[in-house]
């Protein structure tokens, strides 16, 4: 195997959760060019027509299925559907995420639960359905983000809690699961690129975040996408429990 071959996922069964918009859209996009066929997950089935459209472009399967992550028994029905149409589950990429901008002292209840309930108790749940089919050699990548590690001057304290939740939970499932079972679990912790949370941000937020930024730009999703196929890949092969960063360098200044 050439180091070039290391990067391809030929033959493998990716699930991606949120693949109905966003990052979520990027990353089936380049599972599929690499080589995997791809299980499409999210509440919105109906707006999942598109990116099956895109993987079944590069000659890959898209399997398409509603899901709804914060629900364990929709997350064991996805992977079940997944063994059952296409043989195996070999990587599965923890996208789906939702996030408020909530002054502290407002934000209800109900809001933050809901957060966590999608972004850390979903991902969780997802990981928790692959770990019990996933063979030797698997991947799991996690996606937090930038406000798991540092602070970006909006009150997003549910989002950051469930981001840095999320990688405390790589760092466990990686120490349960590498060397017993071989499956490797990694975070992506994403900077500014453009989705459907960055497009409710104030009016000139993105632009007052650059001078934090030393690439001085924001992400595109096909860099992003890369690092997962990256993580998920046998060029990863030695790599679990970690969190990289993609975010042009903001997490340094």
């Amino acid at each position: 195997m050439t180091v070039t071959d290391m990067f391809r996922l030929d033959g493998k069964v990716a699930v991606v959760t949120g693949a109905s918009s966003g990052l979520g859209v990027a990353f089936a996009r380049a599972f599929a060019e690499a080589g995997a066929d791809v299980v499409l997950a999210a509440r919105r089935a109906d707006r999942l027509t598109e990116t099956a459209r895109l993987v079944e472009a590069t000659g890959r399967k898209a399997l398409c299925v509603p899901t709804d992550v914060a629900d364990p028994d929709s997350c064991t029905n996805v992977i079940a559907l997944a063994v059952e149409e296409l043989g195996h589950v070999d990587v599965l990429v923890n996208n789906a995420g939702i996030g408020t901008a909530v002054p502290a002292t407002r934000e209800t209840p109900e809001e933050f639960r809901q957060v966590v309930d999608v972004n850390l108790n979903g991902c969780y749940w997802m990981a928790q359905a692959c770990g019990r089919v996933m063979q030797p050699g698997s991947s799991i990548v996690n996606i937090s983000s930038v406000l798991g590690l540092t602070t970006a001057g909006l009150p997003q304290a549910a989002y950051a809690a469930t981001k840095a939740g999320l990688i405390g939970l790589t760092r466990d499932l990686a120490g349960q699961w590498t060397g017993r079972k071989g499956i490797r679990v990694n975070a992506i912790a994403p900077g500014f690129f453009d989705s459907e949370m960055t497009e409710q941000y104030p009016p000139g937020y993105l632009e007052s975040r650059q001078d934090r930024i030393p690439a001085g730009r924001k992400g595109d999703p096909a860099e992003v996408a890369a690092t997962a196929v990256f993580l998920a890949s046998a060029a990863a092969g030695y790599i679990t429990g970690q969190t990289l960063a993609v975010d042009g360098g903001m997490t340094i200044t």
